[in-house]
């Protein structure tokens, strides 16, 4: 559903008044089209060390221009601040003082991205201090910026650097539209086996800009839920990056899952995927088809709200069975068969629910909170192989689930992030897209909330 408010507050009187009367202004955002340069301003790289040296000269090579330091009245199209040798929280006063004056020089859309190093790897209070503090002091910037900008924070593991692979995919997609809705958000970013990077190092470091637009050719991707909404919207990115895609739904959504398969290029494979025997329906689809199933996401999901006074049991155990029972049905076949590639991908729809609870939705919150759980224990199992899982979390996502919420809760709803509306089916479209991606292969396990930093949590 469109928001109208939005688009009269960008305009020119109306967003006089909305200025004079201290309304929210929430900008339109800068999101992704195939072939947008990376950044059309020059992009600050502040912070001392190694590290910020290396990556300021590989940002050069991706034809950017590049500024170590602020220079006065000077628009930036980013700040990126390279904490990754904080040993003290003295250590965070001159790079975040800098990135403070950065922020004014922002354009429309821009990008604050913060690299630093995980607290939980250091048993030095005074160096786990500075670490820690890096991650709220961004999380606090992130509800400062107006414009549409946004601001993350990519967190190295282990022995990564700030200029591995993962990192700068991490990086490519905090700087660029895809991570719109994305803000007040953090990347656990780990070194990925050499195998399932290749390509894109080559392309990183090689030809500078080179990342393909179509970062995705020649892999195959089952989206499950996919008639509608947010699933229809993952298909159509899914093949817009190069993806063959499978579209699975329940077989009463036949006509639209056969219209988004179209739309995608690829086929539709009408499944319950509650049944026992859904995975291994899919798996010979994709097998007779294609071979080799690459990428697997699990978009399904359903609602049946009650307060937990009122619930019934066919409600809650109708929720848990699609949302997070099937899932972990279909991946325990789906691993087992020689037809899921050795570099292959799963990526779960969680929700904020999941995170922070909502009234109304304990039997959903539960199997949104089972998602993450699951992709944390099996991210787990994955360490030291070349396959992957994560999570997306959305929040208030315009959908017409959303578009039955009164009017008033909508609003509000809509105003409560950061980046004071809400977001887009396309936004966490753009999400899994990455995450699905060579550019994620150091990314294991975690949980990405699409949610403009609602007000939920942290």
């Amino acid at each position: 559903m469109a928001d109208n408010y939005l688009d009269l507050v960008n305009t020119s009187l109306p967003g006089r008044i909305a200025k004079a009367l201290g309304l929210p202004r929430p900008s339109v955002l800068r999101r992704y089209t195939p072939g947008e340069a990376l950044a059309e301003m020059p992009v600050l790289v502040t912070g001392s060390g190694a590290g910020a040296d290396a990556l300021a000269d590989q940002l050069l090579g991706w034809d950017i221009e590049v500024r170590r330091h602020v220079l006065p009245g000077e628009k930036l199209s980013a700040a990126i601040v390279v904490l990754d040798r904080a040993a003290a929280p003295a250590d965070l006063a001159a790079p975040m003082l800098e990135l403070g004056q950065a922020v004014k020089l922002l354009v429309p859309g821009g990008r604050v991205v913060g690299i630093f190093r995980s607290p939980a790897e250091t048993a030095d209070p005074a160096e786990a201090a500075a670490r820690q503090g890096v991650d709220g002091a961004l999380r606090s910037v992130a509800h400062e910026l107006r414009g549409g900008a946004t601001a993350n924070g990519i967190i190295l593991r282990g022995a990564a650097t700030t200029t591995d692979p993962t990192t700068l995919g991490a990086l490519r997609f905090f700087l660029s539209g895809r991570s719109a809705y994305v803000d007040g958000q953090f990347l656990d970013v780990a070194v990925a086996p050499a195998e399932s990077v290749a390509e894109f190092a080559a392309a990183t470091t090689a030809e500078g800009e080179g990342v393909p637009d179509r970062p995705l050719a020649g892999r195959t991707a089952v989206v499950t839920g996919a008639a509608r909404g947010i699933g229809a919207k993952i298909a159509e990115v899914l093949a817009r990056d190069g993806a063959r895609v499978v579209a699975v739904d329940v077989p009463a959504a036949g006509e639209q899952l056969a219209q988004v398969a179209n739309r995608a290029g690829g086929t539709a494979l009408q499944v319950d995927i509650t049944e026992p025997e859904a995975a291994a329906r899919i798996l010979e689809h994709v097998g007779q088809r294609y071979g080799v199933l690459d990428i697997v996401v699990h978009n399904a999901g359903i609602t049946r709200d009650k307060l937990l006074a009122n619930m019934d049991a066919a409600r809650w155990d109708s929720v848990i069975a699609v949302n997070i029972a099937s899932q972990l049905r279909m991946n325990e076949q789906i691993l087992a068969s020689p037809v899921f590639s050795a570099t292959g991908r799963i990526i779960s729809l969680a929700s904020t629910s999941g995170i922070a609870g909502n009234r109304g939705q304990s039997n959903y919150a539960a199997s949104k909170a089972g998602v993450i759980g699951m992709v944390r224990a099996q991210g787990a199992a994955f360490d030291g192989s070349a396959r992957t899982i994560n999570a997306v979390a959305p929040g208030f996502i315009e959908t017409d689930m959303t578009a039955k919420i009164p009017p008033l809760r909508r609003q509000v709803a809509r105003r409560l992030s950061s980046l004071q509306q809400g977001g887009l089916p396309v936004d966490v479209a753009e999400t899994i897209a990455f995450l699905a991606s060579d550019a994620a292969a150091g990314i294991n396990g975690q949980v990405v909330r699409v949610c403009g930093q609602n007000l939920v949590g942290a």
